[in-house]
Formats: structure tokens, sequence, C-alpha cells
């Protein structure tokens, strides 16, 4: 892009505090996953935060959900991690000021296969991210609802993970898989991996099962869960269709205000 958000001039201050790098993971898909990304990372960016959004996803919805079109890219974070594409060129500011775009197309769906061969294959992204972590405040990653090597990649180069539950049946089966995998990265990869925070999601404050729920997983994983509960919005599910952040296109509703309230919660984490 000829326009690099990312200029030296708009760069943080050098005292400003290490920048997360959060990773958004559950690999069973309908969580809630890409709608967490975008809509947090739109809510960083409201209160200031300098927030980058990396879409490692194949299906690229977080990409479109900010209102790019994944089909008419020549490149996407795939030519960074596999190319030789600096990352700074694949930046993309979006609607929302401060926050800016590494989009995926489809040509990421390889990458798990030609990953397989590559040298340091666990820690491209990391390597990747590098050039890039004096700029902002926050990273966000979207992973693949997988944990191949472009979720290994993901924890691998954050520092913590948000893990989106439903208020569903079965909401903590596969999380056991999860954690196993995010145990073993951390033991041999990334010592510094933490759980950030769980966050539930589709919440009904009508049905009993949605509450039964909220208090498992809180049995589960103590105080890592945000206070923050996401509802279960028709207007949230209509953002993407529409290409924006649920902040932009119904910011009043209450699928915004509770992306506005993760926001200061992952804000006051530090």
């Amino acid at each position: 892009m000829s326009d690099t958000p990312v200029s030296g001039t708009e760069s943080r201050g050098s005292g400003s505090p290490p920048t997360r790098v959060l990773a958004v993971v559950n690999q069973k898909g309908g969580v809630g996953k890409s709608t967490t990304a975008v809509n947090l990372t739109a809510a960083l960016g409201d209160e200031g935060k300098r927030v980058l959004l990396v879409d490692l996803d194949p299906q690229g919805n977080a990409t479109s959900g900010f209102g790019l079109n994944r089909n008419q890219r020549e490149e996407c974070i795939y030519n960074a991690l596999l190319g030789d594409t600096p990352l700074k060129e694949l930046i993309e500011p979006v609607e929302v000021p401060n926050v800016f775009v590494v989009p995926a197309t489809i040509q990421l769906a390889g990458a798990e296969i030609e990953l397989v061969s590559a040298f340091s294959r666990e820690t491209k992204l990391k390597s990747v991210l590098e050039s890039v972590l004096d700029d902002f405040d926050f990273i966000i990653i979207d992973c693949p609802p997988s944990l191949g090597l472009l979720t290994v990649n993901a924890l691998s180069a954050a520092n913590g993970v948000i893990i989106p539950v439903q208020c569903e049946y079965y909401a903590l089966e596969g999380l056991s898989k999860l954690l196993e995998s995010f145990k073993l990265v951390k033991t041999h990869l990334n010592p510094k991996l933490e759980v950030f925070g769980v966050l539930m999601t589709m919440f009904d404050g009508r049905t009993r099962l949605s509450q039964q729920v909220v208090e498992e997983v809180k049995d589960f994983f103590d105080e890592t869960v945000f206070e923050t509960v996401v509802p279960r919005s028709v207007r949230l599910s209509e953002a993407p269709s529409f290409g924006q952040p649920v902040t932009i296109y119904d910011p009043n509703g209450r699928g915004a205000v509770a992306y506005r309230s993760l926001a200061k919660e992952v804000i006051s984490r530090g």
C-alpha cells in the first residue's frame, strides 16, 4: 500500500507499554470467533488504541467484516508468511479510526500444507510481526477454526489468547484439546503465552441453559472469564454482511455495548 499507516511519525511513543498480541482462538466453529476479533478490534480503536487485526483464517471473515473485498486482492498475509512481501505493505486502514487490517484471501488455504516443509514453520508469524510491534498498542489475530499450523503460528506469536465460548450445549466440548495445544506451545515454543480471557458469547438471558453454561465455564476457568457477556443479537449477526463492525452498524445496540465493555476490560487487564 502506498500510504503506510505505521510510519515513524505515527508510531507509539518510546515509553508506551509492550504491545499486547492476542490470538482469538477456538477450534470449534460458530462460537463468535471472527465476530469477536472484528468488534473487539473496532472497540479498542474507539478507545483510542492503535490496533492491527491480522486475519489468519482462510475464510477471511474478519477481512470482509471490515468491508475489505477478499476477491480483489493480489496479496494477503500469505505473502508475508510464505513469500517475501514485507508485512507493512499488506496493512490497510479501515473505516474505524486507529484500526488497520492485514487481510486474508483464499490463498491462505494452502498455507497449512506449505508450512509443513518451511524452515521455522511454527514461528513464521512471530517473525513477520516483529517489524510492526512498536507501531500498535494491540495486535489481534483471528485464527482459523482448527488446531493446525496456522493456529500454532498464532499461539507462538501471541502473548495471550482470548477464547470465545458460546452459551449452548457442549460449550466445553473440545476445549480440553485446545488447552492441550496451548500447553504444548507454551512449553516448547512460547513460554510467555497465557490465557488472557474467556468470553461468553451468544448469551440468551431468557434461558436457564445460558446461565448454566456461564456458571460451568466460570467453574472451569475461574477468574480468567470476562465479566462482559456478549448477547445473542440479530443486529450483531447482520453487521458483517454490511462490511461493518457492530459499533458502526448498530452503535447503540446490545452487541456494540457489550464489545465496548469488553474493550475496557481488555485494556484494564493490561
